[in-house]
């Protein structure tokens, strides 16, 4: 069922992955590792889509939903490298219509560490309003107001964020997001890593098998009772639809077909830039080595060492208004909070839903990538920290 290699002292992680499958339900996946600039893990196994039934082959792409978010900020990061993008200039400098309903003085850092208020969208839109009408998403996210005075509280924008770095880029780099990372991320590391995807690749992409509502409800109803878990609480707080968790999460919707809309290819062609990217663990892990060692990879350079202390510091940290937890962030990624990634606290990546997760620890030169098609239903799939502390114990 497993295959692919590992170097000797990592067997232990070859142990997790065989583990996930045997004794927790894992479908199909993939976990890839670099330390100090050399490959040291690439396995893949199980099952790509069950009926009809197809193995999960070396180049197996998967959609990897936040991730994505990961992504996207080393876009932002290597404009700033460039001298493109201040972080700490208002959003409004580089797009003008920004600036009203009280969003004037909303840095580009605020922005991205989810520090602005902006974590919801209230002027209702659709996916087809996202893929056939730009400027009625424009109109909503300049009507938007914050929930909060900026500055002032933490709250992540599950699906504003990338909105709002969709817009912000294209007014700085005068192209899409997806485009420029093709180009100048992708296409010089080689790697399966795109946010929009060529058509001609819908054959290698995985089918997604979403928790089911029953299934997320039963097992969290204790929790929603209690209210001692991130999961139960943000259930509860979607019970109340005015709740920064509700709206941040509820629009744009998904049009009644829930997670199943991420099998649509329609779906993977677009670029949205908070959920959507498709990668397999291979490529995930070659961008993030690149960061692990000081922003250049085999003669392909990304930014410049010190443009990566920003990432490597945590700006933000707190009680996170939307995810009803302790976060940190800085610049778009996600840090070190509970062992998330890490013992050490110069790690940064993100994770996704579900339990995929990508990240670079400079600290240890260490890149690490996890990706699967059978979804978690907690914000920290237990598949993906169980491979990510064999890694650690194994160094």
């Amino acid at each position: 069922m497993i295959q692919g290699s590992v170097e000797p002292g990592f067997e232990s992680v070859r142990d997790a992955f065989q583990e996930n499958f045997e004794q927790h339900g894992e479908i199909g996946a993939a976990v890839c590792a670099w330390v100090e600039g050399r490959k040291v893990i690439d396995l893949w196994g199980g099952l790509a889509c069950r009926k009809p039934e197809k193995p999960w082959r070396e180049d197996e792409m998967v959609l990897v939903f936040s991730v994505t978010k990961g992504l996207m900020a080393l876009a932002f990061l290597m404009l700033a490298d460039r001298g493109r993008l201040d972080y700490d200039a208002p959003v409004s400098a580089y797009w003008p219509e920004f600036r009203g309903a009280g969003k004037e003085t909303i840095t580009v850092r605020q922005l991205f560490n989810h520090r602005s208020g902006l974590c919801a969208i209230d002027r209702k839109l659709t996916t087809e309003d996202l893929r056939e009408h730009p400027e009625r998403v424009h109109a909503a996210l300049v009507a938007q107001a914050p929930l909060w005075e900026p500055g002032s509280a933490q709250g992540y924008g599950a699906i504003s964020l990338g909105l709002y770095g969709a817009e912000l880029f294209r007014r700085i780099a005068g192209e899409s997001l997806g485009r420029f990372f093709a180009r100048e991320v992708a296409g010089p590391l080689n790697v399966d890593v795109h946010i929009g995807l060529p058509e001609a690749l819908e054959e290698r992409v995985a089918r997604i098998y979403p928790v089911t509502i029953a299934e997320r409800l039963l097992r969290t109803l204790p929790e929603v009772i209690t209210g001692k878990t991130p999961e139960g609480r943000i259930i509860r707080a979607f019970l109340n639809r005015n709740s920064a968790t509700a709206r941040a999460f509820s629009n744009p919707g998904m049009g009644g077909r829930g997670f199943e809309i991420f099998n649509d290819p329609e779906i993977h062609r677009m670029e949205l830039l908070w959920v959507n990217a498709i990668a397999t663990a291979r490529g995930l892990a070659k961008v993030y080595a690149a960061l692990a060692e000081g922003g250049e990879l085999g003669g392909v350079r990304l930014c410049a060492p010190e443009t990566l202390q920003g990432p490597q510091e945590r700006q933000s940290w707190g009680f996170d208004r939307v995810l009803h937890k302790e976060m940190g962030f800085s610049l778009g990624f996600v840090k070190e909070e509970l062992h998330l990634f890490s013992p050490n606290e110069a790690a940064f990546g993100h994770p996704g839903m579900g339990g995929a997760v990508g990240f670079a620890d400079p600290s240890r030169r260490l890149a690490f990538a996890y990706v699967m098609n059978r979804m978690d239903r907690r914000l920290r799939s237990p598949r993906a920290l169980r491979l990510c502390h064999a890694l650690y114990r194994a160094l």
